[in-house]
């Protein structure tokens, strides 16, 4: 069976694309290590309990620090209305059939926020886990979620957004036992594509993880104003 190629013309257009978002990125990157911002890109499938964590990590940080979050999702406000209710800055990226966030969506919608009065904005990408691998949104911070429910093979099946994010968070952890969550082996396809990338564990219903998952971001925050102050 002969092998289907792509079209050079589509290849050269792609590569276009991933190019004017990586400069986009690079200058958002810029923008936000000179106002003090720390920036944190949550990727997951649909269903892995981002809002859920982010509500919470919004409202925890909220009482000490300024924060904001930027959404995506293809269509609706609904994940939007749930984080407003932390108190903190929201804003909706709707994105129609746009399987993930781009630089461009997100320098848009920075417009009238005052940077230098944010601590840490999250952006909660759009639920799927092949298309943000590669875009590049200025981020401090990539972060995988997976949940407890999606089976221990998710990570070998997703190489590529593993391979590119800084930490991976399982979800839901609280429900292990009764979905016959396999950790061992669930770390060990972690391990298998990103040899000693770190793992942590969390669930909101519970509150397991949660204060080391917050510390944890309060000390890459600290480590961050480190370097901003020394260049």
């Amino acid at each position: 069976m002969q092998q289907m190629t792509l079209n050079p013309r589509i290849v050269e257009i792609r590569q276009n694309v991933l190019k004017k978002n990586d400069l986009l990125a690079r200058e958002l990157r810029k923008r936000f290590r000179e106002t003090g911002v720390y920036v944190v890109n949550l990727v997951s499938s649909p269903g892995a309990g981002k809002t859920t964590l982010l509500t919470e990590m919004l409202t925890r940080l909220g009482e000490r620090y300024g924060v904001a979050a930027l959404v995506g999702d293809l269509a609706t406000e609904n994940d939007a209305e749930r984080l407003r209710q932390s108190g903190a800055k929201v804003r909706q990226i709707t994105t129609g059939t746009v399987c993930h966030l781009e630089a461009d969506m997100i320098e848009r919608s920075l417009e009238g926020w005052n940077l230098e009065d944010i601590d840490f904005l999250f952006i909660e990408n759009v639920g799927n886990l092949v298309c943000p691998a590669s875009y590049d949104l200025g981020e401090n911070q990539r972060v995988v979620l997976f949940s407890v429910t999606e089976g221990e093979d998710k990570p070998v099946k997703y190489p590529t957004i593993v391979n590119s994010a800084d930490v991976a968070v399982i979800t839901k952890i609280d429900l292990a036992e009764a979905v016959g969550f396999q950790r061992d082996r669930f770390n060990e396809a972690l391990n298998e594509v990103r040899p000693g990338i770190p793992i942590l564990e969390v669930s909101v219903r519970t509150g397991e993880g949660i204060d080391e998952w917050i510390s944890r971001l309060e000390a890459a925050k600290e480590a961050f104003e480190k370097t901003v102050g020394s260049s």
